[in-house]
């Protein structure tokens, strides 16, 4: 199933995150695509905050740090950041195959395209494309 939506502010692209959380439920490695600056991170504040995991001024870009993780009641919600890793031995020592055994787990991964196992095991995906200054537009895709 696809859908599109549009934001027209860092704010709305919170909101809609909120909005996806519901969505994404059933979700356990959810990639996220888009440019540097498209506003993954942002939508991640909203995700988080829909899961009851963190409070979006909390969220941060884990660019340096790989991995922030958030624990919700039902969820926990691991943000990744692949950006800076280049080969696949890198990705193993990250641990990400045990965070995907855990059916509370939801891993939302920035940069995962880079590596084709990741890609082969994403029940959803998220891309975030910049059309103006503060308008995204966003496109949900997940796997039946």
């Amino acid at each position: 199933m696809t859908r599109d939506f549009t934001s027209h502010s860092a704010e709305e692209t919170v909101e809609l995150g909120r909005q996806l959380a519901a969505q994404l439920r059933n979700a356990r490695v959810v990639l996220l695509r888009g440019d540097l600056g498209a506003g993954k991170t942002t939508l991640v504040k909203g995700i988080a905050e829909g899961f009851g995991a963190a409070e979006a001024d909390d969220v941060t870009s884990p660019t340096f740090t790989l991995i922030h993780e958030y624990h919700g009641p039902d969820k926990d919600v691991f943000h990744i950041d692949l950006y800076r890793l280049e080969k696949p031995g890198e990705l193993d020592s990250l641990g990400l195959e045990d965070l995907m055994l855990e059916e509370r787990n939801v891993l939302l991964i920035e940069w995962g395209e880079k590596f084709p196992r990741i890609v082969q095991q994403k029940d959803a995906e998220i891309v975030i494309r910049r059309v103006e200054h503060d308008e995204r537009t966003v496109r949900l895709t997940t796997v039946a």
